[in-house]
């Protein structure tokens, strides 16, 4: 391929980096706002993926822009038809971030939370954990290194289901029988969407070992 083709894989590259970046940042300082319900804290947050579907849009049109360019073939279409899924899948990444947010402080300090917030934190940690392996596999190139963070990132995700489950147990506990189970249901919803943050780190994950070594794509 032309060097321009490259060229504008690295730009491409750069752009969903600095996206995955941003989601990290988002998701550290949820991890801190979790401590006390702070809610200054989860704003900045929310302000740190801010625009996020406009520059998803912009990578999206510079994909489409290189394959009407270069007609890649092979694994350089693997690569460019990768990125655009990655570039979805970081896009709702941040919406399930977005949703959290919302959701959580809307019952964060209207509810006895100590205990929950214990396992949230975890659960939290673990996403944190897995996203920002992943978005540093975007620029790792060897294989034994990518497909060993791939399982860190897998081994962060189950954490992250099996703290879902546990606290989901918790919850439906608390509930029975409280005239609050209306905001126990919508906390629950709202760690349903950190939930989803850490798959699709698994689904960016998943793509990034499909540019290396081809096959089927698993979400």
């Amino acid at each position: 391929m032309l060097p321009t083709f490259r060229t504008s894989l690295d730009e491409i590259r750069q752009k969903l980096t600095h996206i995955g970046e941003n989601l990290v940042t988002a998701n550290t300082l949820i991890l801190k706002a979790l401590q006390n319900c702070d809610e200054k804290t989860f704003n900045d947050a929310r302000n740190s993926i801010k625009n996020i579907t406009a520059k998803a849009d912009e990578i999206d049109n510079a994909i489409i822009k290189v394959l009407a360019l270069y007609t890649p073939e092979a694994r350089d279409l693997r690569q460019v038809v990768a990125y655009f899924k990655i570039s979805n899948e970081l896009s709702r990444a941040c919406s399930n971030t977005r949703s959290f947010i919302r959701g959580f402080t809307d019952v964060c300090k209207d509810l006895d939370v100590k205990e929950i917030n214990e396992y949230a934190s975890l659960m939290q940690t673990s996403t944190v954990k897995a996203i920002t392996t992943t978005v540093k596999m975007i620029n790792v190139d060897d294989m034994d290194e990518l497909q060993e963070m791939y399982e860190e990132v897998l081994i962060e995700e189950n954490k992250v289901d099996d703290l879902y489950e546990m606290i989901e147990r918790k919850l439906v506990e608390q509930a029975e029988g409280s005239s609050t189970f209306e905001k126990y249901h919508r906390m629950l919803r709202a760690l349903r969407k950190s939930e989803k943050i850490a798959s699709r780190a698994i689904s960016v994950a998943n793509l990034l070992v499909y540019i290396k070594i081809g096959g089927n794509i698993h979400n």
